[in-house]
This record gives structure tokens, C-alpha cells and sequence, in this order.
């Protein structure tokens, strides 16, 4: 794929990601995958993406940046969202979240093999519990 052309299907996975659309992962993540440096499935990604809007309905994904080198991306968003329900062990208190995500993936055959994220997790207990 070009740049561009991993731009435009790294964007149709976030506006997936946002519908909450996790039935079409399949047209984004391979069966087998590497999620955080361990084998892993398109499932467990499905599972992990249901399991946060489960407890913030609203979580919204925007991308700020998107760097392209080969068949690879890093990317920085901003996560936003109200947690209705308990979410990483804290009760919702009702105010909202946004957090900074980087993200890492390798492209193979047009969907992720290889995908890893970090963000705040202290910059995220802290909003949870405020």
C-alpha cells in the first residue's frame, strides 16, 4: 500500500472504531496478530474494543498525527469519552476523559498484523477518580 493509501484505510478503521463497528475488524486486523509484543486475535481486539465502550458508551477516537514509514504507522489521538459504568475500577463520577494514545501498527496483505498502543494510564486514574 502507499502512504496515502494507508492514510485512507487507517482513517475507515477509525470511523469503524467510532460507529463502534468492531463486526468489520475483519476488513482491518488479521485473524492472528501481535497486540503489545504478544500473539494475539483479531477477537481479542473485537473483546478489548467492546469492553471500553461497554463502560463509556460515547468513546470517540481522533487522530492528531499519523507518521507513515513502509507498510508501518504511528499515530497520536485523543481518546474522549463519559464512562457510564465502572471502568478500570473506578466508578463513573459523570465528568468526562481525554487521554493521548500512541499507537503503532504494521500493515501486511492490507489489514494489521502488528498493532500496539499506549496512553497516560496516571493521567487516566486521575480523570476517572476526580
Amino acid at each position: 500500500m502507499s502512504a496515502t493509501d494507508l492514510r485512507d484505510f487507517y482513517e475507515r478503521y477509525i470511523e469503524a472504531l467510532n460507529a463502534h463497528e468492531f463486526a468489520r475488524m475483519d476488513e482491518f486486523v488479521h485473524e492472528s496478530i501481535v497486540l503489545h509484543s504478544e500473539p494475539s486475535s483479531r477477537a481479542a481486539v473485537v473483546a478489548q474494543l467492546e469492553s471500553i465502550v461497554d463502560a463509556v458508551p460515547d468513546f470517540h477516537w481522533e487522530t492528531q498525527e499519523i507518521a507513515v514509514n513502509g507498510d508501518s504507522l504511528a499515530v497520536r489521538l485523543i481518546n474522549t469519552g463519559t464512562p457510564a459504568k465502572e471502568w478500570l475500577g473506578v466508578a463513573p463520577t459523570g465528568r468526562s476523559i481525554e487521554i493521548v494514545e500512541y499507537a503503532i501498527y504494521r500493515v501486511r496483505d492490507g489489514k494489521f498484523l502488528h498493532m500496539s498502543a499506549v496512553h497516560d494510564a496516571a493521567a487516566l486514574q486521575e480523570q476517572l477518580a476526580a
